[in-house]
């Protein structure tokens, strides 16, 4: 067990900012391993969870600094709480490495079918249910490691659970290779598709290029909310936008802290006034209120063909929340209720919004956490696509983000890369706008076109094309990946069920 928790842990070695994807494929190759050597189900699953806690914890330990140094708990409490989260969420992994016992001994599945087939397959399955259980917390999926890797040439076609599955048949192929050289040879073949496949153009070129402006103000998470440092705040932010005029300017997630109701009566009309002069379009990350504790992480988009005393042409709600910081999961008010989180428990928006008019392109946003759920992004993407449908098929991808509750953490350097992903699979860019970093503008191909260093007050200025067409990812989902590994586990029944049972030393016909 503590192999498989050490293994687990050096899984974020994988991840952004280190960005040593092959270690993530190593040391599933090495759970594999020792999930073979098991000899009870038991005894399998507990190894899993090992690995799974070691990777997760190790993966997310900065939700520390959001709940310590921003949440007001006791360093002790904060610790458990992630401890308590991390082994919680791999009780996927053990029941993933478990069933892969149990079906081999059950089927009498020999290495070939158990590395190839069950072990790839349930893996997948453990990683796609953490992405939706429970609302979902796929962080560090395994996928994302692979996003600068020859693996991401699968991204368009088969999404970041994809990436994760063929990861894993990769990992099983290793643990293969000594007896089996095809085995080998398979993996091969893989990481030169997946590098092919990184040459084709899935998505067209659309309209003209627009000139962005990404606005970092770096607020501090501390002052973010205190009453005698708001209007400070609203005065930075607004000089910021009206500095110099661009096609598009957006500022961070709620970059302004105040509803909007509450703000100074001519705050709003003097920057839609700044668009309607300048022929800006601004994108306003600003929480918004429809009624009595009705509450919504919204955008607000001000175009200049707007009405200036009434700017906001445009609005587009949060849906995706996260659970404890922005909504109360039954029976845990009182965990909020310590963490003292400001507007704390949000109303949720429409899955299926529109994307906002910029000149020739059609801008959707999304809002920090939901870029970790790219079948929610595609699905509003392929919305376009339905007869008689309203929604405009967006061109590119717009970020706000807040995550300045993690502290300068390895946080950041992941969420960028989780956004390179949903750039891949949909073949789109994606701007980003956040308060602390890592604001950037990255390509079709998940390429980070240039970016702010993290902490600073600034803004980043460039020209981007915008694209249109539909991936395969965004016509299906996840449902090539998941249809895969449960074909790979039906596989595996076919083929133990053709064979006459045999020692597991035996497999020359596995």
């Amino acid at each position: 067990m503590p192999l498989a928790l050490a293994a687990g842990a050096a899984n974020v070695f994988a991840f952004a900012p280190f960005g040593l994807w092959p270690l993530q494929t190593l040391l599933l190759a090495f759970l594999f391993a020792l999930v073979l050597r098991q000899e009870s189900v038991r005894r399998s699953a507990m190894v899993g969870w090992a690995y799974g806690s070691g990777w997760l914890i190790a993966g997310f330990h900065w939700l520390y600094i959001s709940m310590h140094d921003y949440g007001n708990l006791p360093g002790w409490m904060a610790a458990l709480a992630v401890v308590l989260l991390g082994v919680a969420l791999s009780t996927y992994a053990a029941i993933a490495m478990g069933a892969a016992a149990w079906l081999r001994q059950r089927w009498s599945a020999g290495p070939t079918v158990s590395l190839l087939l069950l072990l790839p397959a349930l893996w997948t399955l453990n990683e796609w249910a953490r992405g939706w259980v429970l609302t979902g917390f796929p962080w560090v999926g395994g996928g994302y490691a692979h996003s600068a890797g020859p693996l991401a040439g699968f991204a368009p076609l088969m999404g970041v659970y994809g990436l994760a599955l063929l990861s894993a048949l990769i990992a099983g192929a290793l643990v293969l290779a000594p007896q089996k050289k095809s085995a080998a040879v398979m993996a091969a073949i893989i990481l030169l598709v997946g590098t092919g496949l990184r040459t084709v153009e899935w998505t067209r070129a659309s309209g003209a290029p627009i000139s962005v402006r990404l606005l970092q103000g770096n607020v501090p998470q501390e002052m973010k909310f205190a009453p005698d440092r708001i209007h400070a705040t609203l005065s930075m932010y607004h000089d910021m936008i009206s500095a110099a005029p661009a096609d598009l300017i957006a500022t961070p997630e709620t970059a302004i802290p105040m509803l909007s109701r509450l703000l100074p009566p001519d705050y709003l009309p003097r920057l839609s006034a700044f668009s309607q002069q300048s022929g800006s379009h601004l994108v306003l990350g600003v929480p918004l209120s429809d009624g009595p504790s009705l509450y919504a992480n919204s955008a607000i988009g001000i175009a200049p063909a707007g009405n200036p005393a009434s700017p906001a042409t445009y609005r587009y709600d949060k849906h995706h929340l996260v659970p404890f910081g922005e909504f109360v999961p039954t029976g845990f008010g009182w965990f909020v209720d310590m963490m003292k989180i400001p507007l704390g428990n949000f109303v949720i928006g429409k899955s299926i919004q529109p994307p906002f008019a910029v000149k020739d392109q059609w801008v959707l946003p999304n809002i920090c956490y939901e870029d970790l759920f790219g079948e929610e992004i595609a699905a509003q993407i392929a919305a376009s696509r339905a007869s008689g449908s309203a929604v405009p098929q967006a061109t590119m991808l717009l970020n706000l983000s807040n995550i300045a509750w993690f502290g300068d953490s390895i946080a950041l350097p992941q969420h960028l890369q989780i956004s390179q992903m949903r750039s891949l699979e949909t073949g789109r860019p994606m701007l980003r706008a956040t308060n602390t970093g890592v604001t950037a503008v990255i390509d079709p191909k998940g390429r980070v076109q240039a970016q702010l260093a993290p902490y600073t007050r600034d803004a980043l200025s460039a020209k981007v094309q915008g694209y249109q067409g539909y991936t395969p990812y965004i016509l299906y989902g996840n449902k090539p990946a998941i249809g895969l590994a449960l074909l790979m586990l039906a596989a595996g029944y076919l083929v133990s069920r053709r064979r006459p049972a045999k020692s597991h030393g035996n497999d020359k016909n596995r």
